[in-house]
């Protein structure tokens, strides 16, 4: 279907989907994508947004070491706190995948912001502020992906050090990549996603305030 897809389909399947197929993605339906994610609104119609499409193999084996050295630490720390959970021990187990992989995914999409991270400490608005003008056009991106047929995820941990992360990607100082999304054909398929129903997730003015339970609302899919 491509992007003819439903928006309530494409919303309803879309999930983290990490391992990936090495096989080639033609810049055209990467590109598509993107131009949907450029279709988000950004602060002040700013749309600072610079997007980066990584297919070198020596600039993916770089920021796969990165990723590696992350995870290293993280991965640890997630297998305990999982414990035998075996949602979670699934998820951490993709995740492995991908950092095993990593460099084989066929396009990296690095997405970045013009201009400096503010770092007032008191002032936590201001990072929120920042980072507002490009997660919204992140999530555009994978639900483009998504409609594409395309399997992408959304990572920070190669980027835990944006000096290292400028020098395996060429950034000046003034453009400050703010995730990566590994973007391939999938191994395996989509489907429905599991998610808690909707109302014990949203309060009513006051926290614990919940709505009632209604039928057919936010029931939650069985996970695929």
């Amino acid at each position: 279907m491509g992007l003819d897809m439903s928006l309530g389909e494409a919303m309803a399947t879309q999930r983290a989907v990490r391992r990936l197929k090495p096989d080639p993605v033609d810049d055209a339906v990467v590109l598509r994508c993107i131009e949907m994610a450029t279709r988000a609104p950004s602060g002040a119609n700013a749309q600072s947004w610079e997007w980066l499409l990584v297919r070198d193999r020596g600039t993916k084996e770089r920021l796969a070491a990165l990723y590696r050295r992350s995870w290293s630490v993280y991965g640890r720390v997630a297998r305990v706190v999982a414990g035998r959970d075996r949602g979670k021990r699934r998820i951490i187990e993709a995740v492995q995948w991908q950092v095993d992989h990593f460099a084989e995914v066929p396009v990296l999409v690095v997405a970045c912001l013009r201009g400096v991270r503010p770092y007032v400490v008191h002032w936590p608005w201001a990072a929120s502020s920042h980072y507002g003008s490009i997660y919204p056009a992140v999530q555009n991106l994978l639900l483009a992906c998504r409609a594409e047929g395309l399997g992408a995820a959304l990572t920070t941990l190669p980027l835990w050090s944006a000096t290292l992360a400028r020098r395996a990607l060429g950034l000046p100082f003034g453009v400050e990549p703010c995730a990566v999304i590994p973007v391939g054909w999938p191994i395996g398929r989509y489907g429905p996603n599991s998610r808690r129903p909707v109302h014990e997730v949203v309060h009513l003015d006051r926290y614990g305030n919940h709505p009632p339970a209604r039928a057919g609302v936010g029931g939650g899919a069985p996970a695929g």
